[in-house]
C-alpha cells in the first residue's frame, strides 16, 4: 500500500499544482499494483470530494454559455457507458487502456503544445468530446487525454479551468460512484479505503501549489511527463508478460 500512497500523494502534488490531473499518475500506478477496477473505486471518493471543494472554491469562474454544464452532463453519460464497459471487458485489455490512454496524452502534449481551439468550435463539438472523455474515465479512471487537453486547448484563464473541470469530475463520480457499487466493485471494505485515499491527495496539493511557484512550467511538465511515460511502459510491459 505504500506505492498506493505515493502515487495518490504525487497526484495530489500534480493537482496542486495544476488545478487537476490527480488520476493521470494515481490510477495507472495502482492499476499496475493491483488492478484497473480496484484502482477506480480508490480514486472515486478522492475525486468526487477534492472536486467538489475546489469547483465550490471556483464556482463563479466557470467557462459561460451553458458550456460547462454541457461538459459536465455529456461526462456524466459517457462515465455510466464506460462503468458498463469496466464491468464487462477484460481486464488485460483494460490496463492497455489505460497505457495507451496516458500515451495519447503524453504525445499530444509534445507534439502540440501551442495547439488553440476555438471557444466557438469547443461549444459545437462539447457534447461528444465529453462523452468520450467520460467514457474513458469510466472504462480506465483516466480521462485527461481526452478532457484536460481538451479544456488546456482553449487556453482558459486558471481559475476557468479548474472551475470548469471540477464539475466535469464531479458529474462523472456522481453517476460512476453508485454504479461501481451496482456491479460489485464498491464494497464497504473498499469504500473506507478509498476516503482514506483523500489524505495523501489532500496533503499532496499544497506542496504542488507550492511547487509551481518554484519550478518553471516546461521542467514540471517534463518531470510529470517522464514519470508517466515510465508508468505507462512498466503496464504495457505487464500486459505482455
Amino acid at each position: 500500500m505504500i506505492w498506493a500512497f505515493i502515487a495518490l500523494l504525487a497526484g495530489g502534488i500534480l493537482k496542486g499544482a495544476t488545478g487537476a490531473g490527480a488520476p493521470i499518475i494515481a490510477v495507472p500506478v495502482i492499476a499496475l499494483l493491483y488492478d484497473v477496477p480496484f484502482a477506480i473505486v480508490m480514486f472515486s471518493f478522492p475525486n468526487l470530494l477534492s472536486n467538489l471543494w475546489q469547483g465550490w472554491q471556483y464556482r463563479d469562474h466557470q467557462m459561460g454559455e451553458g458550456f460547462t454544464w454541457r461538459f459536465a452532463v455529456a461526462g456524466a453519460i459517457g462515465a455510466g457507458l464506460g462503468t458498463v464497459i469496466l464491468a464487462n471487458v477484460p481486464s488485460d485489455l483494460l490496463v492497455a487502456l489505460v497505457a495507451m490512454s496516458v500515451f495519447v496524452y503524453i504525445g499530444f502534449r509534445l507534439a502540440r503544445p501551442d495547439w488553440f481551439l476555438p471557444f466557438s468550435l469547443a461549444r459545437r463539438i462539447v457534447w461528444p468530446v465529453g462523452t468520450l472523455a467520460g467514457m474513458m474515465q469510466g472504462a480506465g479512471g483516466v480521462s485527461a487525454p481526452v478532457s484536460i487537453t481538451f479544456l488546456n486547448a482553449m487556453k482558459p484563464e486558471r481559475a476557468a479551468f479548474v472551475g470548469t473541470v471540477s464539475v466535469f469530475f464531479v458529474a462523472m463520480a456522481a453517476i460512476q460512484i453508485p454504479l461501481l457499487a451496482w456491479y460489485g466493485f464498491l464494497d464497504w471494505h473498499r469504500l473506507g479505503l478509498s476516503l482514506l485515499a483523500l489524505l495523501p491527495i489532500l496533503g499532496g496539493m499544497p506542496i504542488g501549489a507550492a511547487l509551481a511557484k518554484r519550478l518553471s512550467k516546461q521542467v514540471f511538465d517534463r518531470l510529470i511527463l517522464t514519470l508517466l511515460a515510465l508508468v505507462a511502459l512498466r503496464l504495457l510491459i505487464e500486459v505482455t508478460l
